[in-house]
C-alpha cells in the first residue's frame, strides 16, 4: 500500500499544533487540515463515489485546495487538478478527457466567475455527475442554483477516515500540459512519483521544519504542487498562501511572515528585481531559499536579484511529465548560472540526437531522461506515449547541452526552435542577448512565417520604465552579438507579454498575432 495522503497524515501526526497553512489572517494547522480532509473523504463515500474515480478540481491558493486534494486522495480517487483560468469549453474538454467524475470548483471572484464557468463546463461533461462549489464561506449557500457546495458534503462528516488503500503504481494525479503545442494530454502520476519527487525537492531544495515557504505559484501547477505544498507537508514547513503574484504584496508578506522559503518562474524574479523597493533588508534578512523554475531564467535577472536580495537563487529543470524535478543545482555543489544543475538522486539523463543516440559533450540534442518521477504515460494516449516514452527514456522535446562536467543547460523547446532558410535558431539565445541591452526589461523571440526563409525571427520586447529605444537600435545591438542569421528581423514593442497562469510566456499567443 502507498497513498501520497501519508504526506499529510504523517505531518498531523508529528505537528498537530504546528501552522500548516496561512492564508490572510486564517491560520490552520496540521492536524486541523488533516481531519478536514478527512471529512471531504467520508463526504465524497457517502455520495457514492469510489476508489479510482477522477474528481477534478478547480481552487485559487486557498487552503481548500489541500483540504480538498488530500480528502480525494484519502478516499481512493484520482485528482484532476484544472487552471482556475479555464473557459466552459476548456473545463468541459478537460473533465471529458479525464473521465471525471466529480468537480470541485472554487465560487472565483466577480472578474471571474470560476462557479459559474465551471458549472456550465460539467453540464456538457458526460461522465461528471457530481458538483460541488466551494464558497469561501464553508456555511453559505451556493451560488449556483440547486449545486451543493463543498462544506455541505463535510458538513456531519467525521474528522477521522481510513485512507483508502492504493498502490505505489495506482494513478494519483492526472495533471494536464500546458497544451502549447496542441490540446492538453493528462499525464498520469502515481503515488510513488510524487511521493518520491516531494521527498527528493525536500533533499535539494534543503526546506526545513522551521521554515515558512510563501506560496504564489498556482497549485494547480505541478511545481508548485509537488515542491512546495508536498514538500512543505512532508517536512513539517509552514506555508503562506497567495492566490496572485503582486511584487509588492509578496514583500510585504515576506516581511510579516519572515518568509525563508520562495520560488517562483522567471517572471516572478524579473517582477521582484524591478519594484522599487526602497528597503528590502528585512527580506533579505530572512530569505535563505531561492528557487526558479518552470523556464530558463536569464542570467542577468538572476544576478541582478541576487546582488538586491542577497540570496542565491538556485535553478532547476523538470516538466509535468516528470512529477516534476528532473535536474537540479545541488546546494552541496558547484552552482553555474545559467545552468539547470545536474540529475536528481534516482534520474537518469542524457542528451540524444533524432535517432536517440546520445550526442558528444557540449553538442546541442534533445534532453531524456529515465526514473522513479517519469509518469505512467499520458491517459488514454498510447500514440503519444509510444513517441514520448520510447526505449524506456521520457523524450522532453527540451533541447540542451551536457558540459564536461555533467551539468545541464536548456536552450529552447525543440517546438519553439526556428528554422530560418534551413539554419537552426534557438529563441533563448537571442533573448539572451537582447535582455542585456540598458532599455529592455522584457523579450519573447518567436518565429513566424516567411515565402523566402520559410520563418523569420521576430522578437516582441517591453522596454523599462522610462526608456526608448528604436528596433534598428536593438538590431544593430544584437547584430554585433550575435551570427547574422540570428538577429531579429522584426521588432514589435509591447507594453506587456501574455502570461499564463503560472507566469510563463505564451509564445502561441504571439505567435498568433502575425
Amino acid at each position: 500500500m502507498l497513498n501520497l495522503a501519508t504526506l499529510l497524515e504523517d505531518a498531523a501526526t508529528r505537528y498537530p499544533h504546528k501552522t500548516a497553512f496561512i492564508f490572510g489572517e486564517t491560520q490552520l494547522t496540521f492536524a486541523q487540515v488533516n481531519g478536514a480532509a478527512n471529512q471531504v473523504a467520508n463526504g465524497l463515500v457517502a455520495s457514492g463515489l469510489a476508489a479510482g474515480d477522477k474528481i477534478a478540481l478547480s481552487c485559487f491558493n486557498l487552503p481548500y485546495f489541500p483540504i480538498t486534494y488530500f480528502g480525494i486522495l484519502k478516499a481512493g480517487g484520482v485528482v484532476v487538478p484544472l487552471s482556475v483560468l479555464l473557459k466552459q469549453d476548456e473545463i468541459a474538454y478537460h473533465l471529458n478527457d479525464s473521465d471525471a467524475k466529480a468537480y470541485c470548483c472554487f465560487t472565483g471572484t466577480e472578474d471571474l466567475p470560476m462557479a459559474q464557468m465551471g458549472h456550465a463546463g460539467f453540464s456538457q461533461a458526460s461522465a461528471c455527475t457530481h458538483f460541488f462549489e466551494i464558497t469561501a464561506d464553508p456555511a453559505a449557500p451556493a451560488t449556483i442554483a440547486g449545486a451543493a457546495t463543498l462544506g455541505s458534503l463535510m458538513a456531519g462528516q467525521r474528522p477521522v477516515f481510513a485512507t483508502a488503500q492504493t498502490g505505489a503504481e495506482d494513478t494519483a494525479v492526472i495533471i494536464y500540459t500546458s497544451g502549447t503545442t496542441g490540446r492538453p494530454k493528462g499525464a498520469e502520476l502515481t503515488h510513488a512519483n510524487l511521493l518520491l519527487n516531494a521527498i527528493v525537492s525536500q533533499k535539494v531544495i534543503g526546506t526545513e521544519a522551521e521554515d515558512t515557504q510563501l506560496i504564489v505559484l498556482p497549485l494547480f501547477h505541478i511545481f508548485a504542487m509537488t515542491c512546495l505544498m508536498n514538500t512543505g507537508i512532508y517536512q513539517g514547513a509552514t506555508s503562506v498562501l497567495l492566490p496572485r503574484f503582486d511584487a509588492a504584496t509578496v514583500l510585504h508578506l515576506m516581511q510579516k511572515h519572515q518568509v525563508s522559503v520562495f520560488a517562483g518562474v522567471p517572471t516572478m524574479y524579473w517582477g521582484l528585481l524591478n519594484h522599487e523597493d526602497p528597503d528590502v533588508s528585512d527580506v533579505s534578512a530572512n530569505l535563505r531559499i531561492a528557487v526558479s523554475g518552470g523556464a530558463a531564467l536569464p542570467v542577468n535577472v538572476l544576478e541582478g536579484f541576487e546582488e538586491k536580495f542577497s540570496v542565491p537563487i538556485l535553478e532547476g529543470y523538470g516538466m509535468s511529465e516528470g512529477s516534476p524535478v528532473v535536474t537540479f543545482n545541488h546546494r552541496d555543489r558547484e552552482r553555474k548560472p545559467g545552468s539547470v544543475g545536474t540529475p536528481v538522486w534516482g534520474v537518469e539523463v542524457k542528451v540524444v540526437d533524432e535517432n536517440d543516440q546520445e550526442v558528444p559533450t557540449g553538442e546541442k540534442g534533445e534532453i531524456v531522461y529515465r526514473g522513479h518521477n517519469v509518469m505512467k504515460g499520458y491517459y488514454q494516449r498510447p500514440e503519444a506515449n509510444e513517441v514520448t516514452l520510447r526505449n524506456g527514456w521520457m523524450h522532453s522535446g527540451d533541447v540542451a547541452i551536457r558540459d564536461e562536467d555533467g551539468y545541464f543547460f536548456i536552450v529552447d523547446r525543440t517546438k519553439d526552435m526556428i528554422i530560418r532558410g534551413g539554419l537552426n535558431v534557438y529563441p533563448r539565445e537571442v533573448e539572451e542577448v537582447m535582455i542585456q541591452h540598458d532599455a529592455v526589461s522584457l523579450v519573447a523571440v518567436i518565429g513566424v512565417p516567411d515565402e523566402e526563409m520559410g520563418e523569420e525571427i521576430k522578437a516582441c520586447v517591453v522596454l523599462k520604465d522610462g526608456c526608448s529605444c528604436s528596433g534598428e537600435e536593438l538590431q544593430a545591438f544584437t547584430r554585433e552579438r550575435l551570427a547574422a542569421y540570428k538577429y531579429p528581423r522584426e521588432i514589435e514593442f509591447m507594453a506587456a507579454l501574455p502570461m499564463s497562469a503560472t507566469g510563463k510566456i505564451l509564445k502561441k499567443e504571439l505567435r498568433g498575432k502575425k
